[in-house]
Parts: structure tokens; sequence; C-alpha cells
């Protein structure tokens, strides 16, 4: 690896860790603002969905934490424990979140149809992806197109990562849009909501810099073997 690359990498990685400490700590510190509607997670997201004319989507619990997530196959808002069955400003933004993917889906939202076709190919590149560009990249002199393949193959989960930012922030306007014209939250429970979903948001944004900062470094590689 080049010094180059370990610099870039050693920043994103920083960078990434920062993020993900800021965003611990805004949900620690809204997981103590109570609601004073006294709903739960699972109560908003339930509300959520029948104000927006969903009938067919269920909401569960799942093990783990910020395991929160929507599940366009099965059309099921998972929430994790602590916003299941919690009252609070973090619970109330991350519930109508992954409602508003469900909303999205409801809807055929552009951006999240793209991104479910994406998902096949991205779960079987993401597991040889790296073998294939350290392979391509050790044997670059005798077998050039190996790295191109893995470049290729890499670029798509690049792009998956580009398309998951329309994905998370447009779900993020779509719920704080809800839980503010329908009046679910005080003003201080909604910037607590507000402030929680920016920072989950920007975990993407590092996540997607992160998959372009590298697909860069593997095609320079290859356009400088190919100059040589």
């Amino acid at each position: 690896m080049g010094s180059g690359y370990l610099i870039i990498a050693g920043a994103i990685m920083l960078f990434s860790w920062l993020v993900s400490s800021q965003l611990k700590s805004k949900f620690e510190l809204y997981s103590k603002l109570q609601l004073r509607n006294g709903m739960s997670g699972r109560e908003i997201a339930e509300k959520m969905l029948a104000d927006n004319g969903i009938t067919d989507v269920r909401v569960i619990s799942t093990p783990g934490q910020l395991t929160d997530h929507y599940n366009p196959s099965d059309k099921t808002v998972n929430l994790s424990e602590a916003v299941y069955n919690h009252r609070n400003a973090a619970a109330a933004a991350v519930a109508a979140h992954e409602c508003g993917h469900a909303v999205q889906h409801a809807i055929g939202y552009e951006w999240l149809t793209m991104r479910s076709k994406l998902v096949p190919i991205v779960s079987v590149a993401s597991n040889y992806v790296q073998w294939i560009l350290l392979a391509g990249i050790l044997m670059i002199k005798a077998f050039p197109g190996l790295l191109l393949i893995g470049i290729i193959i890499f670029a798509a989960t690049t792009l998956f990562s580009i398309i998951t930012l329309p994905v998370e922030y447009d779900a993020s306007n779509r719920a704080l849009a809800w839980l503010e014209n329908k009046h679910m939250l005080t003003q201080e429970e909604q910037a607590g909501a507000k402030d929680a979903l920016k920072w989950a948001a920007r975990t993407y944004v590092v996540a997607a810099i992160g998959s372009i900062a590298t697909l860069l470094y593997y095609i320079s590689i290859y356009a400088g073997n190919r100059r040589n």
C-alpha cells in the first residue's frame, strides 16, 4: 500500500470514528428526553404507517443496538429493542425514519428502487472484492485484467453507497415532516429527533467518501501500471 493511501485511509477511519462517537453520544442524550405524549417507538411507527395509508407492513422488534432497518422483501419495520419499547426522542426519530423507508417503498421512490436492485450484487461482491483487488495488485504485471475486474466490482459497491445517501436523507426528511405536521413531539423533542437523524445520516456520508477514495486509489494503481 502506498503512503498516500495509508494517509487517506487513516483520515477516513478517524473521521468515521469521530462521527460514530458523536452519533452514539447524541442517541444517549436524546434517549433521556422522554416523550410528553408517552408513545413508544412501536406506537410511533404504527401511527406513521397508518397515517400514510400503509396497512401491509408489520412493526417488529429485532435484537441488538442500532440494528433498526426496513426490510422491503417481507415488508417489516425492524426496531431494536431500545427503540421498540422506549418512549423518548431518540426512539421516536429512529422509528419514524424506518417508516420513512416503508413510505418510500409504498410510493415507488426511485432511489430506493435502484438501491434494492443493487443489493444482490453488492451482497455477493462484498464477500470477494477485497481478495480480487489484493490478488490484482500482487499480479498486476502478469494479469492486469484481474485488477480491472476488481475495480469494476468495487465500483458497484461504491455506487450503492452513493445511492444510499438520497435514500437515507429522504427517509429522515419524511420522518421529521410527519412528526412535525402531526404535532407528535414538543419543540425540544423535535429538535432532538432532528439532531439525532442528522448525525445518523453523516455515517453514510463518511462511508460514501471512503468508498469513493478507495475506488480512486485502485484506479490510480491500474492507470499507473498502464502508463508503465
